[in-house]
């Protein structure tokens, strides 16, 4: 199928787009277009005008400071993947993006274009919710900061007033003593994750757990943070019997379910997952425990 008609709008500035986004009506932005034009393709969504976002220069960069990174809404997944900032300062980042499509998806999916649309299996919204991440947000208004936390509002749908575009990611860097982990699984290579989990463990020079955070994709609307077993986590040594129990306490976790994949089936994958990947995350900090 083709796509039905619609406008097209191509801003040199941020301003201009929001400007666009503000003025016209059932108007949606264009960043790498991978999920968004399959969407328009099939008639699920019908914009009556597009707001290509690839002509603005500023919002592909990958920046990184002291504290942390900065990445553009429109970096290309790609570019993340090969960037050597990135692998250094957020090597959680740099994990999970390797797990998003295929290459060629890759080469044009961008980093804002995936948070936006929000899907529940897709990975950089559950890395975005394990890093504690922070969106950069332009509007009539000018510039405004939101936790990831609170970007998700419903299915595929985000906080994002219709005349505001997401700017850049802040994420942090990853500290020293801290590991982390990505895994997820799918029958396929490259398909979204049933379920999916990013890790990360911070140390102290004993040994224990500092902090810890777990985040899932796949068992809701949006990615979930499981407070309670990181909570939980802090002041134990990583052991095996330690993140064994990690590992039930995720898979009591309600999930959504669906005719191939019912709610108790993710919540023996969560389960799994949660233990291999704090496994994996104890390890990359320096564990010395057996785990």
């Amino acid at each position: 199928m083709k796509a039905p008609a619609f406008k097209y709008h191509a801003p040199r500035s941020v301003a201009e787009a929001v400007a666009l986004m503000g003025s016209l009506d059932n108007a949606r932005v264009l960043a790498g277009g991978q999920s968004l034009m399959p969407m328009m393709n099939l008639r699920v969504a019908a914009p009556d005008h597009l707001v290509d976002l690839g002509r603005i220069a500023e919002l592909a960069r990958i920046e990184a400071d002291d504290e942390g990174l900065w990445i553009g809404a429109m970096t290309s997944q790609r570019a993340v993947e090969r960037s050597d900032v990135v692998a250094q300062a957020c090597p959680l980042l740099a994990e999970a993006i390797a797990h998003v499509g295929h290459q060629q998806t890759r080469n044009r999916g961008t980093v804002g274009g995936s948070l936006c649309h929000l899907d529940p299996g897709a990975e950089l919204p559950v890395v975005a919710s394990a890093l504690d991440a922070e969106l950069e947000i332009a509007g009539p208004g000018g510039l405004r900061r939101l936790k990831f936390h609170d970007f998700a509002a419903d299915y595929l749908t985000s906080t994002l007033a219709a005349d505001e575009i997401l700017v850049r990611l802040r994420a942090p860097r990853q500290a020293a003593r801290e590991g982390s982990a990505f895994l997820e699984f799918n029958r396929r290579p490259a398909d979204f994750a049933i379920v999916s989990v990013a890790t990360r463990l911070r140390l102290d020079g004993a040994g224990a757990i500092v902090s810890a955070a777990i985040a899932v994709g796949g068992a809701s609307f949006k990615p979930l943070r499981l407070g309670e077993i990181e909570a939980a986590l802090v002041g134990k040594a990583p052991d095996e019997a330690t993140l064994a129990q990690a590992g039930e306490a995720a898979a009591a976790t309600p999930c959504d379910g669906d005719e191939l994949y019912p709610a108790d089936y993710r919540q023996d994958l969560l389960g799994t997952l949660v233990r291999r990947a704090l496994t994996r995350a104890a390890l990359r900090a320096g564990a010395q425990t057996h785990v």
